[in-house]
């Protein structure tokens, strides 16, 4: 029934939406899921108009009465050792038949608060040796249940978190960037954290739990990444505020992020320009100096005769549930809670977020509201449109309806803002300046005398050790007085107590770098210098790999694993190659480049490794037939003549699992980057997903069953993508299109389909490359390709829900391409290999190979390019050495 079925023009109906909860590796929610149960809201609307313009909902929020009890005795969030098992023996994890549990006996039982953007929920979690569970307890009539059920072996982390200013809660991260928060006692939390850590899960990261989250950062080494620019500015500040204890599951704890620019009135928007940018070194309350004044008489003339309430320069707080609502109004659920704050009716227009520019001068006209931005303004465009159409109301002064927030000038389009928004927190100009915002939100300015000198210190309510909950009996001001921590605002752990360090300049971080760590490539695009690799490999190249070590236990403390200081390639024959290699030279006689040590056992056919079985002799044998797993175990290959999918042992060079389902030969499969799932296409129109199971024997690495069949091509799928985090499965067709379906349930979500396809059926997707950051550039050529062919070439460019937003005509069929972050990277038949800005498809630097690319890879630090040629050549890529 849906655009890909034979009664699509009869059944068309409005679609709508909400944000799902899927995140990816960088904790940005990124994908729009349908909205069965979509709510119009008129309701609310009429409510609004209705009604006068001020009720006690909308005047300003009053301080609450000030509450005498106070912790006692405030120290910083950890676990005390009595509560700690030791750590498990070095590369050791629980086995089911571990004596901790029997597998189904609970080692943990107790009941909890699921705690959920929407609503608070009473259950209760077990956990065995092999599994956790969450049993919803509200009556069964209160709507969709909330019970879920995880194997023990997908937890990679689980935080100390704070409820209502209570260390009461943890939040639970798993492989697949799922995450949930439970909310417990304050007496039995660290004992649940205890038993948990002592079932030793395979995948879980012991180190990044048994202390306080400063000592977290600190242990962590991401500072220090981040000042030598390994780590992007949004990546560090999101890293921040998950050890700091901000979530996306409460919305009084949410993520908080900077204002970063100043200008958003002129025409273009000037980067290089100090000027553009906001004063990161002062609160947003004072960033214009002429508010400084009445903030600093407002804290020097302030008296409280309880004695319970201390000095504050702002009443209210740069993060809190109506400032999140403010902001998301447009996108559900948070419309939905945005009514509920408001007593079941929309805020007046003119409060409403509809103008980038006003809200920047709002803030700078008066000190009273100081909200600070939150991660969507770097990474979401469709937070921007009132795609869901609802009523928002009419501003007094023009009369005009509120629909898509206005934006500045300078960008052309709410994708525009984004890509614009996100290169200004990349500039240099912020990255040499971020640290003194980070002081004052998460540093030595959050507390204490430097807090004070600073014009940074928010009302009492807002800080940690201030109010005991558990010393409050009376139930009704308990209720009330967690009500008010809950929508004033949370102010994050506290990481720093000395001034954080300043980011390096780039040039300091490209010349200062030790040989062992090269620089990005995007760093330095026009410094690009090729090599070829000289020992000879044989026969051409037609797929290479450098795989990263167990993608599943990346978090933010090891964010992007590290090399195997492997390079694998297969050949066009099928011979295997597992090389050495290192992103640095290790004789230092090319310094900062590479090391490569060609795999011995390609010099003579008795020792090489071979894939067992010849192709399909009527398919061209390229890199989509092959993939590595993350932890570089096990390749595995499609396009052989009876249909099947292998999968071989990388270090033996022996097939240990072949599986036949497909009714034609497989022309394409994709791994995804948790390690999960293995996602093949095939001439029969269809796609398969394999669900992995990686913790097993060899033989079980592959799955005799599928875990999903996917159907809507009509013609051989040519291309496929897999992106476990995200829920997406991503195939491409010779027929044109390329389908969208869900990973975990197998629903068709959409069809992108290509503009040169409609009435052209000459075009074909043969090739895509989806970007973490949500873009989908997938590539077509003629449908009827030979040798003499030119022209038809063409690169188009989606979002990741679907957006079409441009096209770019390229020279010459594009062989390979992958993404990565803003960037594309495309190697052409015509041998040149191009990096290109995926928003706007700018070339911004090409080299000429000299010979047809085969293949491509990009190293785990984004340091090289691997390319393969068809005249059997290997190039490494990367930035030339800086001078000494």
């Amino acid at each position: 029934m849906g655009p890909r079925g034979p009664w699509a023009t009869s059944t068309q109906k409005p679609l709508y939406w909400k944000l799902s909860q899927q995140e990816n590796f960088s904790r940005m929610r990124l994908k729009l899921t349908l909205n069965p149960n979509f709510d119009s809201h008129y309701e609310a609307s009429s409510l609004r108009d209705n009604q006068g313009y001020y009720t006690n909902q909308q005047q300003p929020m009053g301080h609450p009465p000030p509450v005498a009890a106070q912790v006692a005795l405030h120290r910083e969030d950890s676990v005390p050792e009595e509560d700690l098992p030791g750590p498990p023996p070095a590369g050791q994890g629980q086995r089911p038949d571990s004596p901790v549990g029997d597998g189904l006996k609970p080692v943990v039982d107790e009941e909890c608060d699921l705690v959920t953007l929407m609503k608070v929920v009473r259950g209760r979690f077990q956990a065995t040796a092999t599994m956790m569970r969450f049993s919803d307890l509200s009556p069964a009539r209160e709507g969709v249940r909330q019970d879920f059920c995880y194997p023990l072996s997908v937890l990679r982390e689980v935080h100390l978190r704070r409820y209502n200013l209570r260390r009461s809660a943890l939040e639970f991260f798993l492989v697949d960037q799922t995450n949930f928060f439970l909310n417990f006692t304050t007496k039995t939390r660290n004992k649940i954290f205890g038993k948990l850590v002592s079932l030793h899960p395979p995948n879980l990261l012991y180190s990044s739990m048994t202390r306080s989250p400063a000592d977290v950062l600190k242990a962590s080494g991401l500072t220090q990444r981040w000042v030598q620019r390994e780590i992007s500015n949004f990546d560090y500040l999101m890293h921040l505020n998950t050890i700091a204890g901000r979530t996306y599951n409460d919305l009084s704890q949410y993520p908080v992020f900077p204002w970063v620019l100043a200008d958003y009135s002129s025409e273009e928007l000037d980067l290089d320009n100090p000027a553009t940018y906001r004063d990161l070194s002062r609160p947003i309350g004072v960033v214009n100096p002429k508010n400084e004044a009445e903030v600093k008489a407002k804290y020097e003339n302030f008296v409280d005769l309880t004695g319970a309430v201390e000095k504050f320069h702002y009443g209210t707080h740069y993060s809190n549930s109506a400032g999140v609502l403010h902001y998301l109004v447009r996108l559900e659920p948070f419309t939905s809670l945005h009514i509920e704050l408001q007593s079941g009716r929309f805020d007046v227009a003119d409060r409403q977020f509809h103008s980038v520019e006003a809200t920047w001068k709002m803030l700078m006209d008066s000190p009273s509201d100081v909200k600070e931005l939150i991660p969507e303004f770097f990474y979401l465009p469709e937070f921007l449109i009132n795609m869901n159409r609802f009523d928002l109301g009419r501003l007094q002064s023009t009369r005009e309806p509120v629909g898509d927030v206005c934006l500045p000038r300078w960008a052309r389009s709410p994708e525009d803002f984004i890509f614009k928004h996100r290169k200004a927190l990349e500039s240099e100009h912020v990255s040499l300046h971020l640290h003194e915002w980070i002081d004052l939100i998460f540093g030595y300015k959050q507390k204490g005398p430097a807090a004070v000198e600073a014009l940074n210190v928010f009302y009492y309510v807002s800080y940690e050790g201030v109010v005991d909950l558990d010393s409050i009996k009376d139930p009704i001001q308990r209720a009330a007085t967690e009500g008010i921590i809950n929508n004033f605002g949370q102010t994050p752990c506290q990481l720093l107590k000395e001034p954080h360090p300043r980011r390096m300049s780039l040039e300091a971080s490209l010349t200062g770098r030790p040989d062992s760590k090269p620089p990005s490539l995007f760093l330095c695009l026009s410094d690009f210098k090729a090599y070829v690799i000289e020992a000879p490999l044989g026969c051409p190249v037609v797929y290479v790999c450098i795989p990263r070590c167990s993608t599943a236990k990346s978090s933010f403390v090891q964010p992007h694993g590290s090399t195997t200081e492997t390079l694998i390639t297969v050949g066009q024959d099928g011979s295997l190659g597992l090389h050495g290699w290192l992103p640095y030279d290790r004789t230092r006689a090319y310094p900062n480049y590479f090391t490569f040590d060609k795999d011995p056992t390609l010099a003579s056919p008795k020792t090489a490794r071979k894939i067992s079985g010849p192709f399909d002799p009527s398919l061209e044998v390229h890199g989509r037939l092959f993939a590595v797993s993350s932890d570089a175990k096990f390749l595995v290959s499609g396009g052989h003549w009876d249909s099947s999918v292998r999968a071989y042992s990388l270090l033996k060079g022996k097939q240990v699992a072949r599986v036949i389902l497909h009714k034609d030969v497989v022309t394409c499969l994709a791994l995804d980057m948790c390690g999960m799932f293995l996602m093949t296409g095939s001439r029969d129109t269809t796609c398969i997903l394999w669900e992995l199971n990686q913790q097993s024997a060899q033989g079980s690495f592959l799955p005799e069953k599928p875990f999903q069949i996917l159907c809507g091509h009509e013609s051989e799928v040519s291309c496929v993508a897999v992106l476990t985090e995200l829920d997406m499965a991503i195939s491409g067709s010779r027929d044109g299109t390329v389908n969208v379906h869900s990973v975990r349930d197998g629903h068709f979500l959409h069809t992108l389909q290509l503009p040169c396809s409609m009435g052209q059926p000459h075009a074909a997707v043969s090739l895509l490359a989806v970007s973490h950051l949500g873009y989908i550039c997938v590539h077509s050529r003629p449908q009827n390709r030979s040798a003499t062919t030119k022209g038809g070439h063409v690169l188009h460019l989606f979002t990741i829900n679907g957006k079409y937003l441009m096209q770019k005509e390229v020279s010459s069929e594009v062989s390979d391409m992958l993404a990565s972050g803003d960037f594309l990277i495309s190697g052409h038949r015509d041998g040149s290999l191009i990096v290109w800005e995926q928003f706007g498809m700018n070339p911004r630097t090409t080299l000429s190979l000299g010979s047809p690319v085969a293949s491509l890879a990009l190293s785990p630090a984004q340091s090289h390019i691997i390319c393969s040629l068809r005249d059997g050549k290997l190039i490494v890529v990367g930035v030339a050495p800086a001078p000494r």
